[in-house]
């Protein structure tokens, strides 16, 4: 437990300081294709997060959704499309297969949905292949293009607010 919060501040510092060269990606294309990245220990209804995203136009096969896990527990894991902190090894590179597949699609939007800075969450969304990236305030500026200032347990409000300035940019 202890050794995790090293970890935890060792790559944290190292993608800190690696943020100065994120390369910003813009394209002006429309939103087809949609990334969801959830942390699970804030925020349990990733369910109705999708719900509301489909609701404003988006097709249920075209959103691809990871959930982070803060715990390793085989409860949580048995979906295909979660991971732990385990993913992450000391140097922080990733070494859950499913992460690195999500890393590498192409998406046209990617959502970004946790409130709070963990290594792991910080580096999957600066290594991601996505074209826009969306989220919370209270998150690194650098990382996202497009920030939204709500709770995380409002999802309804966050979709809203995201798709009004989405038809606003022409991205819808």
């Amino acid at each position: 437990m202890f050794l995790n919060y090293i970890k935890d501040f060792i790559v944290k510092k190292t993608l800190k300081r690696n943020l100065k060269d994120l390369n910003t990606i813009f394209s002006d294309n429309l939103i087809v294709k949609v990334g969801l990245l959830v942390d699970a220990s804030n925020f349990l209804d990733t369910d109705k997060l999708i719900n509301s995203l489909i609701s404003n136009g988006i097709k249920r096969e075209s959103i691809t959704t990871i959930i982070y896990f803060d715990n390793n527990r085989k409860d949580n894991l048995k979906t295909g499309n979660s991971f732990s902190y385990s993913s992450l090894n000391w140097k922080g590179q990733i070494v859950e297969p499913i992460v690195n597949d999500f890393i590498a699609e192409k998406f046209d939007l990617l959502i970004n949905y946790y409130e709070v800075e963990k290594a792991i969450l910080i580096q999957i969304t600066k290594d991601s292949q996505a074209e826009f990236k969306v989220g919370f305030a209270s998150v690194d500026k650098r990382l996202n293009h497009f920030i939204i200032k709500t709770d995380a347990n409002t999802p309804a409000v966050f979709t809203d607010e995201l798709f009004k300035y989405l038809k606003l940019l022409n991205k819808i």
